[in-house]
């Protein structure tokens, strides 16, 4: 893998997406971002930050990486493969950070292939090696599996699809220290219903309003029921999107009525669906462009990027989605925040971050080097990037 020698200056359900950086509001002008190239090597299409060594910096992790802060030093934390950008995937679509057993250290879930293992890897607190791999569930599937709380523990558990057993599952957390057993839940064994391993769409959000989040895909949604305890869960099914990157619920145009909004993961577009209701109290969702100049948008987040208080879309291009098969395949690599304009229409503005690093299966947003300023963060078949937000003086 080749390292980079220096710095390279330079959008249903409201997840874990708070509101940040409020105190550091800014015009849109002035927001800008430093790219930085940690590698320039396909290792993962899966990133997340997390603080490995208990310095009190945000390390970031990519497949069989962890590049450490703040000069960003490559170490290997498992095995390292190779991958061909044009001809396959990685072993790593997504990852996500959690202290499993609850040992102080922070340990690193990773999520392969849509419908293989997922595994956790247990972090050996400074002592030099690889990190032993656990597995926690041996076929799990959706293109874009999530990571929330649903029981209200405290700790965000699992949730997916299994499809070998055609069901819909959660996998909750491990919740007592020393325990590493992740309990499965089913949601949903209606076989054909967002149980394929390559489903599109996934959400989690209060779609009814009794203050419980539901389990959404693009044809419906499943009600979450009172108290986990075994039982399968309602579905309701709404035409609410063709299929989709992650799915995310806001009210957009602010009329008390929670809108979708989410992305083409395989052709162009960038959307949000207006939720429209009848005199008899019927949902209908219409379709609002925000972009279609860049195809293959396979993941977003939405984070307050300029810090005014409302929510910003952050998306771009997965590069090379299907090894070069997809429309706009060949276009740049493009990665966006768009900017949120209450009292719109149109509602979206759009801000280039980058032309040549995109997203991929994961878009993370976070305020990495704890400067007060959300900064984004991808891994992809172009490599790893850390674009720091910094501001127009």
């Amino acid at each position: 893998m080749k390292k980079s020698s220096g710095w390279i200056s330079i959008m249903l359900v409201i997840l874990s997406a708070g509101i940040g950086c409020r105190g550091q509001s800014a015009k849109p002008g002035n927001v800008r971002f430093e790219k930085h190239v940690l590698c320039d090597t396909f290792v993962s299409e899966g990133v997340t930050v997390a603080d490995i060594n208990k310095d009190g910096r945000m390390d970031i992790i990519a497949g069989a990486y962890w590049f450490e802060a703040p000069k960003w030093k490559q170490h290997e934390l498992a095995v390292p493969t190779a991958f061909a950008y044009d001809k396959g995937y990685s072993n790593a679509f997504l990852h996500f950070a959690l202290d499993v057993d609850q040992d102080g250290w922070v340990d690193i879930i990773r999520i392969g292939l849509p419908g293989e293992e997922v595994v956790w890897y247990e972090n050996p607190k400074n002592e030099p090696g690889h990190w032993k791999e656990h597995l926690i569930y041996p076929a799990f599937g959706n293109e874009t599996p999530l990571f929330e709380d649903v029981d209200g523990d405290g700790r965000p558990d699992l949730i997916g699809n299994d499809p070998k057993t055609e069901e819909v599952i959660w996998l909750r957390a491990p919740h007592n220290p020393g325990d590493t057993a992740w309990e499965k839940h089913v949601v949903s064994n209606q076989a054909g219903l967002g149980t394929h391993q390559y489903t599109h769409g996934l959400g989690f959000a209060d779609i009814n309003g009794d203050g419980r989040r539901d389990i959404l895909i693009s044809k419906g949604w499943w009600e979450a029921p009172m108290k986990h305890g075994g039982q399968l869960w309602q579905f309701h099914p709404v035409d609410f999107s063709e299929d989709c990157a992650q799915m995310y619920t806001y009210d957009v145009n602010n009329d008390g009525l929670l809108d979708i909004i989410s992305s083409s993961a395989h052709n162009y577009g960038v959307w949000w669906h207006e939720q429209q209701r009848d005199d008899a109290g019927n949902s209908q969702w219409v379709k609002h462009v925000i972009d279609s100049t860049f195809s293959q948008s396979h993941a977003l987040t939405l984070r307050d990027i300029n810090g005014d208080g409302h929510l910003d879309l952050v998306t771009g291009k997965r590069f090379f989605a299907h090894n070069g098969h997809d429309p706009g395949a060949f276009e740049p690599a493009v990665l966006y925040w768009y900017e949120y304009l209450p009292g719109g229409p149109p509602y979206w503005r759009a801000h280039q971050i980058d032309d040549n690093s995109g997203v991929g299966l994961q878009v993370v947003v976070e305020d990495v080097d704890s400067d007060g300023l959300l900064d984004v963060v991808v891994s992809n078949k172009k490599g790893v990037f850390f674009s720091k937000q910094t501001r127009k003086k």
